[in-house]
C-alpha cells in the first residue's frame, strides 16, 4: 500500500484546482520549521515560542490534510468562503485563523470557526465580531492589524490610532485582544517595520497586559520577523508550494 505521505492530493473540493504531493508538503513544512528554529536561535529565542500558521488560501482540503498528517495544527485562511468550506471538511484537531480582510457581513462565519482573527482594524468591525461572539456564548480572540508601513494597499489602523482601538477593545464584551498584526509593503525592508510593531506592543503592555502576540512575517520574510520578536508567522507558499493563479 502506498504510504499516506506519498499520496498525491489533487482535484480539491475547495480552493483552486491544483496538485500537491503529501510528501512534498511534509518536506517543505519540515524545512520551514527548521528555518524558524534557526531564526529564533539567532535572536536568542526559543523556537517553540513562535506559532506557525500554514496559510492554505487557494489550496484545497487535501493539501490541508497533508500538512495536518505532517503535524501542522494551525491553518490560516483569508477568504471566509474558503474557510467555511474547508472547516466543514477537516476536523482533526485543526485550529483555524482568519488572516485576511474581514467584512462585517462575514463576521459570524469567522467567529463560528476561528480560534484567532488576525485582522481587526476598525471599531465597527470589532463591535460586529463582539456581537456575533456574544450570540455564540464565546469570547473571540483577535489581533489588531496595524498598517505600520502606511501602505495604501494594505489594511490596518494607523500607528497613532492603535492605542484608541486597543482601549475600545479592552472594554468590549465578547472579544479579547491578544496582540498586534502587520503586513509590510513588498518593496521595502520589513525589519524596521517589524521592530516598530514590537515597540508599539511594548509601549502599551503596561496598560494592555493581554496584548502579547505579534503576528508578522510571511513566506518571504518570516525569518526576519522571528528575529524581531514575532510570536506568530503566517506562511503559505513555503509550506504548500507556488500558489495557483486566482480566477
Amino acid at each position: 500500500m502506498t504510504p499516506a505521505s506519498d499520496l498525491s492530493v489533487s482535484g480539491p473540493s475547495t480552493g483552486h484546482d491544483t496538485t500537491v504531493r503529501g510528501r512534498d508538503v511534509a518536506v517543505r513544512l519540515d524545512a520551514v520549521r527548521r528555518r524558524l528554529r534557526a531564526a529564533a536561535s539567532r535572536a536568542g529565542r526559543d523556537g517553540d515560542a513562535v506559532a506557525l500558521v500554514a496559510v492554505s488560501k487557494a489550496f484545497g482540503t487535501p493539501a490541508v490534510m497533508a500538512a495536518r498528517r505532517a503535524g501542522q495544527v494551525h491553518f490560516g485562511e483569508s477568504r471566509v468562503q474558503e474557510l467555511v468550506a474547508k472547516a466543514g471538511e477537516v476536523d482533526d484537531g485543526v485550529r483555524w485563523h482568519f488572516v485576511g480582510h474581514l467584512q462585517r457581513n462575514k463576521a459570524a462565519d469567522a467567529v463560528a470557526r476561528c480560534e484567532l482573527i488576525h485582522s481587526v482594524d476598525r471599531l465597527r468591525l470589532a463591535r460586529e465580531v463582539a456581537a456575533r461572539a456574544r450570540r455564540a456564548s464565546k469570547v473571540q480572540r483577535v489581533l489588531v492589524q496595524v498598517n505600520v508601513g502606511e501602505d495604501p494597499d494594505k489594511g490596518g489602523c494607523a500607528v497613532a490610532a492603535t492605542p484608541e482601538l486597543l482601549a475600545a477593545l479592552d472594554g468590549l464584551a465578547g472579544v479579547e485582544c491578544v496582540g498586534l498584526m502587520t503586513i509590510p509593503p513588498l518593496d521595502v525592508d520589513p525589519r524596521p517595520l517589524f521592530r516598530r510593531l514590537r515597540e508599539l506592543r511594548d509601549e502599551h503592555r503596561e496598560r494592555f497586559a493581554r496584548v502579547a502576540h505579534l503576528s508578522m512575517g510571511m513566506t518571504h520574510d518570516f525569518e526576519i520577523a522571528v528575529e524581531e520578536g514575532a510570536t506568530i508567522v503566517r506562511v503559505g507558499e513555503a509550506v504548500f508550494g507556488p500558489r495557483p493563479p486566482t480566477r
